[in-house]
């Protein structure tokens, strides 16, 4: 690590323990990750999905507008977890993220386990290596592949807790267990602070009917997104009940955009936006975020403040007042005094990878890998690409500064994407374009 990262370690630690010194105590953490939910999936951003309970902790929390992340579940999470970008971790496709160590990585739960934190990772797991335990969470309940609901499905037969396969019982909703096992947790470790990596089934693929279906319902998709806001808002309620609410920070965000099945459902005021999962476009990596800590997150603010997903581990770490990790660069920025009324220091931009695409985005412009400029003025709905000889002042500012960003950062000079430049599983890949050969 060279000076100027260990100065803003240094920086980070002293922040953080004013932090905890002037908010009480160290908060709890319930992050909540939806699975392919993309801000055309939440009422409070415009969608046109009915998300009362999510909506209220947007109405009495913080929403940020810019928050974006990597286009696919796995780089994504690994994002979350390590606040490293992909070029540094090795995580950048599905595949890939399964390499990384826990020898050479950190994350989340080991850092805050220093500072007396109880954890669990409850859900989907993804392409992440190994299990929960190897990195540091102290329980877990883990089910494999993705969108996993009932036992009729053929990755829904089991599950894992601490370990232990444990059979999923006919009509046993796996998403009901999952809430009850983070209740649980909560129950047990309400006097001590804890950090709960939820990571939800919804609303990933494939949308089964939930238990509140109608036997004859016509929008499984929006029941899906129903019964996830059902589980926030029961999430919400035992907290209340055990008195944890005011000391407990609640972050609900999405690992991607919305999957490309129903991407064309999920408007915002009846727009679709430009791009889905998967893509390089503005609906593959914007997400909804909210954040709500009553008494100290503003209620009802709404921030343009740009964050990525790599800004979560500074953030809680902050708040927390843990040490960073050492001997490795910290790509995320803390959004902690934000959480506390103040405006700290916001990102100037963000930086998105997928495989061996990447762009710096700031509040106006795009500027990716192979030089291609974006006006973003019109975003999420449109983003039309800037011609290379442009005369715009503005455009020719924006292309300098985000050039200088992305030479700064030289993903190109980190670890290289091996994959098909997809991004998605090589296995994946091969049986589509097989496919697609046999037509």
């Amino acid at each position: 690590m060279n000076r100027r990262d260990l100065i803003k370690s240094a920086g980070w630690l002293a922040a953080g323990r004013a932090m905890g010194a002037q908010g009480g105590g160290k908060p709890n953490i319930v992050f909540i990750l939806a699975d392919d939910l993309g801000i055309g999936n939440a009422g409070c951003y415009g969608g046109n999905a009915r998300t009362p309970n999510i909506d209220r902790l947007a109405r009495e929390g913080v929403r940020f507008n810019n928050a974006y992340t990597a286009p696919l579940c796995g780089p994504s999470r690994a994002l979350i977890l390590t606040g490293r970008y992909a070029f540094r971790t090795g995580a950048t496709n599905q595949d890939a993220t399964g390499l990384m160590k826990p020898t050479v990585e950190t994350m989340m739960p080991r850092i805050l386990k220093d500072a007396g934190y109880a954890s669990t990772a409850i859900g989907k797991w993804g392409q992440l290596p190994l299990g929960p335990a190897e990195w540091g969470f102290d329980e877990h309940l883990k089910f494999s592949g993705s969108g996993i609901y009932w036992n009729t499905q053929a990755k829904g037969k089991t599950y894992l807790v601490n370990g232990q396969v444990k059979a999923l019982r006919d009509k046993e909703y796996l998403p009901g267990t999952m809430h009850d096992h983070l209740a649980d947790f909560i129950t047990r470790n309400r006097e001590r602070p804890f950090y709960a990596y939820y990571s939800m089934s919804h609303v990933h693929a494939e949308i089964l009917p939930t238990p509140d279906s109608p036997p004859d319902s016509k929008d499984l998709y929006g029941d899906n997104i129903r019964y996830m806001d059902k589980l926030v808002g029961k999430l919400v309620d035992h907290l209340d009940r055990l008195k944890l609410r005011d000391n407990t920070l609640i972050v609900f965000t999405g690992d991607n955009g919305t999957g490309g099945g129903y991407a064309g459902l999920s408007t915002v005021r009846g727009r679709r936006l430009s791009g889905e999962k998967g893509s390089m476009l503005e609906g593959g990596a914007l997400v909804p975020l909210i954040a709500n800590w009553p008494g100290h997150t503003p209620a009802g603010q709404v921030t343009s403040d740009l964050v990525d997903s790599t800004d979560f581990l500074p953030t809680f770490a902050e708040l927390a007042g843990a040490k960073p990790p050492t001997g490795a660069v910290i790509d995320g920025h803390s959004f902690a005094p934000l959480l506390h009324g103040r405006k700290g220091q916001p990102r100037d931009s963000v930086f998105i990878q997928l495989a061996r695409q990447w762009y710096a985005r700031d509040a106006g412009w795009k500027l990716n890998q192979d030089g291609a400029l974006f006006d973003m003025s019109r975003a999420p709905f449109e983003e039309p690409r800037v011609a290379d000889d442009t005369k715009d002042p503005a455009a020719i500012r924006a292309r300098q500064r985000l050039k200088a960003t992305l030479d700064k950062l030289n993903p190109a000079g980190g670890i290289q994407d091996r994959g098909d430049g997809t991004g998605r599983h090589a296995s994946r890949e091969s049986n589509r374009k097989k496919k697609k050969r046999d037509r």
